[in-house]
């Protein structure tokens, strides 16, 4: 079974998951999505020595030219509520549009080296350790797109901001790998607006991430929320559930208009009838607006 093949037998599993599920009147859940159908990555590539430290890069079938690439940052509370496995279906979908993928697993709050700063700056070497997978693939490294959903859209959208970042801060990193733009599927764009609220969905995520609320690190927040890194400096699509509670957008409505008038041109979608877990179906709305999204990033194109 070739590539295009295999994509064509995901997208109808998950096309028949998703229907199941919908025959259920329920929503998509965390579980759901690593059972959907996925490939073998072409190669698993490691950006350093601990365990989770290493990125999966998925290709389609025609390699005849440079590739434009799409970074994928899971979610899970920063924590143990998820790791490649999740993005792994979405990652196997997405080759099928011509673009190579590349799953990034980073060291949660949970595990040694999390937490602040580990888990930020693991993001941001899993990103340019696309130069070193680079060397071996036809990768366009001046058309790379980063998307992330949930506590990875936060990851996502900061990561675009790195360039900025002073050589004192804690999350400086050497030399950041540039991205065309960012797609936030329920990212949480604004981490002192979540801070309260995410205690439900999320438990201690946030707070064992910057290690307490923003009146106690202001200085972190500060290196680490899109909110506060405004303007990113790129493009960028927020992506939201209509029924989503667990990321709502309506609590960072303060970050869209702040992003404006920042100057940054950033565009923000509600996908009726759909959750939080549903951005990590390859099927349905929730994937088609992921898709638009990315092309309109790469071609430059507004909406």
């Amino acid at each position: 079974m070739d590539a295009r093949q295999w994509a064509a037998a995901l997208a109808s599993c998950a096309v028949g998951a998703a229907l199941s599920l919908s025959a259920q009147t329920r929503m998509l859940s965390a579980s759901d999505i690593p059972r959907l159908p996925s490939t073998p990555p072409t190669a698993r590539i490691a950006y350093g020595p601990a365990p989770q430290q290493f990125a999966d890069l998925r290709l389609p079938s025609d390699t005849s030219s440079a590739l434009a690439v799409v970074v994928i940052l899971h979610g899970g509370c920063w924590r143990e509520y998820a790791d490649v496995a999740y993005t792994a279906p979405l990652a196997s979908v997405l080759v099928r549009e011509g673009w190579a993928t590349w799953n990034v697993e980073y060291r949660g709050v949970h595990q040694p080296g999390g937490g602040w700063p580990g888990t930020l700056l693991d993001a941001g070497a899993g990103i340019d350790a696309l130069r070193k997978a680079a060397a071996d693939y036809r990768l366009d490294l001046a058309r790379v797109v980063a998307i992330g959903h949930s506590a990875g859209g936060h990851l996502a959208l900061w990561a675009a901001t790195r360039a900025r970042t002073p050589a004192s801060s804690p999350l400086s990193g050497s030399n950041p790998l540039p991205l065309l733009g960012v797609v936030s599927m329920a990212g949480i764009a604004d981490l002192a607006a979540f801070y309260e609220y995410g205690q439900g969905p999320c438990g201690d995520g946030l707070p064992r991430l910057m290690g307490g609320p923003p009146a106690a690190h202001p200085d972190r927040y500060a290196a680490a929320s899109p909110s506060e890194r405004l303007p990113l400096g790129v493009p960028h699509v927020l992506l939201w559930g209509a029924l989503d509670r667990i990321v709502p957008r309506d609590l960072f409505a303060a970050y869209e208009a702040t992003a404006r008038k920042a100057g940054d041109r950033v565009e923000s979608i509600t996908v009726d009838g759909i959750g939080h877990h549903e951005f990590g179906s390859p099927s349905g709305l929730a994937y088609e607006a992921l898709v638009s999204a990315i092309n309109r990033l790469l071609s430059g194109v507004r909406s």
